[in-house]
């Protein structure tokens, strides 16, 4: 075809189909003649096809534009690549291939930024070996260390609260003996109770290994090895301290340990690295302090005891409590069933163990005579309990400088006044009720809660292993009657209600019926039944019909009356939160739905009493307590020993009101021997049912002591009753508890200034109970044994009401002078018009619950 017939026909060389000719000009017709090459739109370049007359060779511009449309169309840019398509260099050629192809080429959006799998299995790879590696150089760069170095033990050292030395405690009786030298029945016991693969495992036990390490990376509970090998590695060539990187030193320390000694080795190792209580480290001083034999002397019984031991010594030592010895028994038999269930035994030499057998009595050393033991178990135990990596272990071996609270005057002051009472008083030879008397006490610092003083017993090295001033199961008698008082001047009583509609405030001068075997209402005026099915009525402690008296004159004679009743119209419920808030321990409170909760059923300790004391004295701020303020170990001080916070529980004008009602028990009350010191004490008395148990807690504006005393047989749990020690018929707190606290303050109160209580504000309001005439008669009734009545809160005498057995007026009575619960009145009589109601708005019968806005403490 000539040139000519390719040219177009039209003026411009324009093609209306678009198409154009090879050279890049338009056909003269709308598509290109048969045969000749097709071409991109917009492009002006054929699709393919070699060179021919009627389509010539390409140029490079062209064959690059071809290139361009092949790879993403005809209005791409010179050089630029599709998506999907491979890189293209400047010179059109493709790009090398990168190697690592991340952000992934040819992708886009979030694809563009997914590793391919070809990538991602070759990070793992990398770094799967990369750890391979650092634990295999970890492991071989690894030593064990001189186990003779690590298990030497050091002191520990105690200071007094002035900063001088009080004690040393170490010098660990540790005597290392041969496998051989061990008795078999212990190695099979200790087997089957901590390791019973022992004998065929690696050493490690990986799940163990990952929960104690997930537990200590994320701040969980620490828990140690559970395999022998792991636990004798942890003994004898570490640390106790439970971190990260000492678990991972054990881990590999008991690899190459297990790799490189015999399993006969290991055991050998452990049972004489292993701590089983009394200063005894391994089995020989074990067997010694226990038993009084060498290790291969025992027998199986006396062998499960041990393992059982490997527990924890400070839980399982037969002679330590009444709650261990309980808890021994329990493990001793599980000992043996687990080597019966392992077949380390028969089930007929199981049976010949059916006695359990008693551990010899402990002797411990000279320097923990007198209360220095009772000081430093005190002490070890408040330090265990703050930092938790600090086990009975850790502190055997020693190491630990323990600054205690305790001031050795008050110490010394104590123990003389129990020591000189108990020579004057008490003649054990000639009366047997003067034998096995037990004294506890306590001082505490108000608004601090450091304990500068305790009286745990006559000392260790007489037998006697109880601290008394930290003993529960004596129940506080009347001493727990200001916790009911404080609870109405707080939260009010629900027997009237305020005009916030709340239970009303009631102040010291409101009245409450106190005649001996009185009945006894709930808020809504009910009788409250008692276990025969028939109303309560409660006792006092002697047969007095005072009729009603002010709740200062019931305190002040220790009516027992008045504060059951108080405790209805409050709420027990209430009564027994306030005095967990104040300090005293859930566990030793009695179940506070009792009717008589109010009367002291509860068991808190000495420390505990006059820690919820501390709350009055420091004028409503309570403050835990506490007998270690430092502990420094190799130079460092541990930090888990911070003083404690005060924090407010009651507001201060009712810790001030309660405090004025309880001067004038020590002034004119059943505490009044406290008149002998010459200075202002608040306290008060308690004494329980048949004389299981006599208390005083008294204090100053800077010191609370309580001081209880009871009978207990040693060996044979239970208490048994005061009367008739030192030949009186009755033991009352007022006798002998405030006998020793004079004595005592006597002392550390020689040449002090008197110090004075707050005045206190006004609080509350007179709200009298149920049944209590407009005016009542607060001297006593002519059978009434009381001391001389305080004419600041009595007023003339008149026909007293009870509200079992209501008087009949000799007149008519006004509206407000007649019985104010009409279910009592006498039939005929007029319906008052009530001044006050009987009922709080709402739900009679609900304890109301505490007032937040009254109360910051949780």
């Amino acid at each position: 075809m000539s040139e000519h017939r390719r040219r177009s026909s039209t003026p411009d060389g324009e093609d209306p189909s678009g198409h154009q000719a090879d050279d890049g000009r338009p056909y003269a017709y709308g598509s290109p003649p048969e045969g000749a090459p097709s071409y991109a739109a917009g492009g002006g370049r054929p699709s393919g096809g070699r060179p021919t007359g009627q389509q010539p060779r390409l140029t490079r511009a062209e064959m690059r534009r071809q290139q361009a449309n092949r790879s993403g169309g005809g209005n791409a840019r010179r050089g630029a690549a599709a998506p999907g398509a491979p890189p293209v260099g400047r010179n059109g050629k493709p790009a090398k291939k990168r190697f690592i192809d991340y952000p992934r080429f040819g992708k886009t959006g979030f694809r563009r930024w997914i590793p391919s799998w070809k990538l991602q299995l070759s990070v793992f790879l990398l770094f799967f070996g990369a750890g391979v590696g650092a634990v295999g150089i970890a492991y071989a760069m690894t030593p064990i260390p001189d186990v003779n170095k690590v298990v030497e033990s050091q002191n520990n050292i105690y200071y007094w609260a002035d900063g001088s030395e009080m004690t040393r405690q170490g010098d660990t009786n540790r005597q290392v003996v041969q496998l051989g030298d061990i008795s078999k029945d212990l190695q099979d016991a200790a087997i089957s109770t901590e390791n019973a693969s022992f004998w065929d495992d690696s050493g490690i036990d990986p799940k163990g290994i990952a929960r104690a390490v997930y537990n200590m990376a994320t701040g969980g509970e620490t828990q140690g090895g559970s395999t022998i090998t792991q636990q004798y590695v942890k003994n004898a060539y570490l640390s106790q301290d439970q971190t990260l990187s000492r678990k991972v030193r054990e881990l590999f320390i008991t690899l190459k340990v297990n790799q490189e000694e015999g399993k006969p080795a290991i055991l050998t190792g452990y049972l004489n690295t292993s701590w089983f209580g009394r200063g005894a480290t391994g089995a020989q001083a074990a067997a010694q302090a226990y038993y009084g034999v060498n290790a291969k002397d025992l027998n199986l019984c006396q062998s499960a005891l041990l393992a059982g031991l490997l527990k924890g010594a400070a839980l399982y030592d037969p002679a330590t409590s009444p709650a261990n010895h309980e808890r021994a028994v329990k493990r001793w038999n599980e000992v043996l069933d687990r080597m019966v269930t392992t077949g380390a035994i028969t089930k007929e030499k199981r049976a010949g163990c059916a006695t359990f057998p008693e551990p010899i009595t402990k002797k411990p050393p000279a320097s923990m005579n007198g209360q220095v033991s009772y000081m430093v178990e005190l002490a070890n135990k408040y330090v265990m309990s703050k930092d938790k990596t600090i086990t009975e272990a850790a502190l055997a071996k020693g190491g630990y400088q323990i600054h205690t609270t305790f001031q050795k005057d008050k110490v010394d002051a104590l123990k003389k006044a129990v020591d000189d009472f108990q020579a004057d008083t008490l003649k054990p030879d000639k009366r047997k009720e003067d034998t096995f008397v037990q004294i506890g006490a306590a001082s505490v610092l108000p608004n601090d809660g450091a304990i500068v003083a305790i009286y745990g017993g006559p000392g260790v090295e007489l037998g006697h292993h109880t601290n008394n001033a930290d003993t529960l199961g004596i129940p506080v008698g009347s001493t727990f009657k200001p916790f009911v008082l404080a609870a109405a001047m707080q939260y009010g009583v629900q027997t009237e209600t305020g005009n916030d509609g709340k239970p009303k405030r009631i102040n010291a001068d409101s009245r409450y019926l106190a005649d001996d075997k009185s009945e006894i209402h709930k808020p809504d005026g009910s009788p409250v039944i008692g276990d025969d099915g028939k109303p309560y009525h409660q006792k006092n402690s002697g047969k007095a019909m005072p009729g009603y008296v002010s709740l200062r004159e019931a305190m002040r004679n220790s009516y027992n009356v008045p504060f059951v009743q108080l405790g209805q119209d409050v709420g027990t419920k209430v009564v027994g939160t306030l005095a967990e808030q104040m300090g005293l321990r859930h566990d030793s409170l009695a179940d506070s739905s009792t009717t008589t909760f109010p009367l002291g059923t509860s068991t808190p300790s000495a420390i505990r009493m006059a820690s919820a004391y501390s709350v009055f004295a420091a004028r409503g701020q309570q403050t835990d307590p506490y007998s270690v303020s430092k502990v420094v170990r190799e130079g460092v001080e541990l930090k888990a020993f911070a003083k404690p916070t005060p924090k407010p529980v009651l507001e201060e004008a009712v810790a001030d009101n309660v405090t004025d009602v309880l001067t004038t028990v020590a002034k004119s009350g059943t505490g009044e021997k406290t008149n002998a010191l010459g200075r202002p004490i608040a306290g008060k008395t308690g004494t329980t049912d048949k004389g299981l148990s006599a208390w005083w807690v008294g204090y100053t504006p800077s010191l609370v002591t309580s001081v209880g005393m009871w009978r207990e047989e040693p060996g044979k749990p239970g208490l048994i009753s005061l009367d008739g020690t030192a030949g009186k018929d009755e033991v009352h707190g007022g006798d002998f508890p405030t006998d020793v606290f004079v004595r005592y303050m006597k002392i550390i109160m020689n040449g002090q200034p008197k110090e004075p209580f707050p005045k206190p504000a006004e609080i509350g309001e007179q709200v009298d109970s149920s049944g209590a005439p407009a005016t009542a008669s607060a001297s006593a009734s002519a059978t009434a044994t009381t001391p001389v009545p305080d004419p600041t809160t009595i007023a003339p005498p008149t026909p007293t009401l009870s509200p079992s057995a209501p008087a009949t007026p000799t007149a008519t009575p006004s509206a407000t002078e007649s019985c104010l619960i009409p279910a009592f009145c006498p039939s005929g009589s007029p319906s008052p018009t009530r001044t006050k109601p009987t009922k709080p708005s709402g739900s009679a019968s609900a304890s109301p619950s505490p007032d937040p806005a009254a109360n910051t403490t949780p």
